[in-house]
């Protein structure tokens, strides 16, 4: 699948290299351990409202976001426009973010529809310009399960951690997104997103990606 980017990733993204290094420290004490697993998205097929990705990005929605390490301290804030346009089975998603430290960045996600069970799972497939390979994803019920790699430059070298993505739609316009960033199976960061569409993004949005609010 081809994808397309405006530009760098997103600097919360880029930042968890430096945080990284201090994580590395506690990974080497942990390497016995594994992280929790997460239950299969499949056990959320009866949640509602139901989750169509490209009906709930299509057209222009918000975003409010944080990162916090992986001993819950908050890192950084950031907020999104975003605008999305689906041609067949593709949802093409550009991002355009602002941080609290006034940077700027953005994605664009290529995402495809790729098929669906016999138990109603909606299976994609993604990509974007710091994804490592084929981002792949799954929706049952309120829920979209989406895991991908991020290689990440730390000290001159490229570094490779996990994303272990889960969005859950909370209302027509409102959806919850939680992201685990791990490295050898030892969660190391996470990030919270909350998405506005429709009536509800058009109230607030678009938001002001020129300063941070004071």
């Amino acid at each position: 699948m081809s994808y397309q980017s405006r530009a760098k990733s997103p600097g919360w993204v880029r930042r968890i290299a430096g945080y990284l290094v201090t994580a590395m420290v506690t990974l080497g004490l942990l390497a016995g351990l594994s992280a929790c697993a997460r239950r299969d998205v499949s056990v959320l097929a009866d949640r509602q409202p139901a989750l169509d990705l490209a009906d709930f990005f299509a057209g222009d929605s918000v975003a409010y976001g944080i990162f916090e390490d992986r001993f819950g301290n908050l890192r950084r804030q950031f907020r999104v426009n975003m605008t999305g346009t689906v041609e067949g089975d593709t949802l093409t998603l550009v991002e355009d973010f602002l941080y609290d430290d006034g940077e700027r960045a953005d994605r664009t996600w290529v995402i495809r529809k790729t098929g669906t069970d016999e138990g109603g799972i909606v299976s994609y497939e993604g990509s974007a310009a710091d994804v490592s390979g084929t981002a792949s994803g799954r929706v049952a019920g309120n829920a979209l399960n989406w895991e991908y790699d991020v290689v990440l430059e730390m000290s001159g070298s490229e570094v490779k951690v996990h994303f272990d993505d889960w969005i859950y739609r909370q209302d027509e316009d409102v959806a919850i997104n939680r992201a685990f960033i791990s490295k050898f199976g030892i969660e190391i960061g996470s990030v919270t997103i909350v998405f506005l569409r429709g009536r509800t993004a058009a109230a607030v949005g678009p938001l002001d990606l020129e300063n941070w609010p004071q």
